[in-house]
């Protein structure tokens, strides 16, 4: 399946930008069962950014600007190719040792709640890939889908408290569970076609799990399901905050104003 993603960050601010520098990590890879058709950047200074890959493997650009104004964009669009490998994800390059997807994090670090959660008798007497399943069934039907009730900062602890968060929360949490039984885990960021002209206002996010025989696995707890030919696979990383989609700093530009849409559709076969 072919699919077309448009993802806008749109800056605005109350005075002059008078110089910037952003890290873009908004380019896609292609592996087994990805291939990127097609993709551009459209940002102020793009023209001579430098291109590089980070220690988790991601392709990222480094963006310099003078004298951006007052507001600006940063536009990644292109055509990528998916197959559904029910998830396992195949000829990615492993340049970070995997013990690395071990180490909790802030924001992944389970509370004891979640431990016990662990104990839930559907959880039990299951192992390797059938033991995921249930933990990803079990995450999603203990943490509502719910906008607005986390921010970029909660932490998976208090997600999982709370009963409701968004697709970062569910696999922030899928992390902290995985990464506590010895299972190296990893977030991952991309996008989801969930129809023809669908619209949304961010991307999507789910885990990739370690499974013996199989290799990296996808988990989408937000949806209950691995990644399928619907899914466009960017970036992975520690947590959301390692592998955030643009970062930077700059000079001037004060009372920045940040908004972003992202559209995903089918394209043309």
């Amino acid at each position: 399946m072919n699919l077309h993603v448009r993802h806008t960050t749109h800056f605005e601010f109350s005075t002059r930008v008078n110089y910037s520098v952003q890290r873009l990590l908004l380019t896609p890879l292609s592996f087994a069962s990805q291939r990127v058709e097609h993709w551009h950047i459209h940002a102020p200074g793009i023209e001579q950014a430098l291109a590089y890959y980070d220690g988790f493997g991601n392709l990222l650009h480094l963006v310099t600007c003078e004298n951006a104004g007052d507001q600006f964009d940063v536009v990644a669009e292109g055509v990528v190719s998916c197959m559904d490998a029910q998830g396992i994800v195949q000829g990615l390059a492993e340049i970070t040792p995997k013990a690395i997807f071990l180490r909790q994090t802030e924001t992944t670090n389970p509370s004891l709640a979640m431990l016990e959660f662990l104990a839930s008798p559907a959880l039990q007497g299951l192992e390797g890939l059938a033991f995921l399943h249930a933990l990803m069934r079990a995450v999603h039907h203990h943490v509502a889908f719910e906008v607005g009730v986390t921010d970029t900062f909660t932490t998976a602890a208090h997600a999982f408290a709370r009963g409701a968060g968004v697709c970062q929360d569910h696999a922030h949490i899928f992390l902290g569970l995985t990464r506590f039984l010895g299972i190296p885990a990893r977030y991952v960021t991309g996008y989801l076609v969930t129809g023809v002209g669908a619209s949304s206002t961010a991307a999507h996010a789910w885990a990739e799990v370690l499974v013996k025989d199989l290799g990296w696995v996808g988990f989408d707890v937000a949806n209950c399901m691995c990644p399928t030919d619907h899914y466009v696979r960017v970036a992975s990383g520690i947590d959301a905050a390692s592998i955030t989609p643009i970062r930077g700093v700059r000079r001037g530009g004060m009372g920045e104003t940040m908004t972003v849409e992202v559209r995903v559709e089918i394209a043309q076969q």
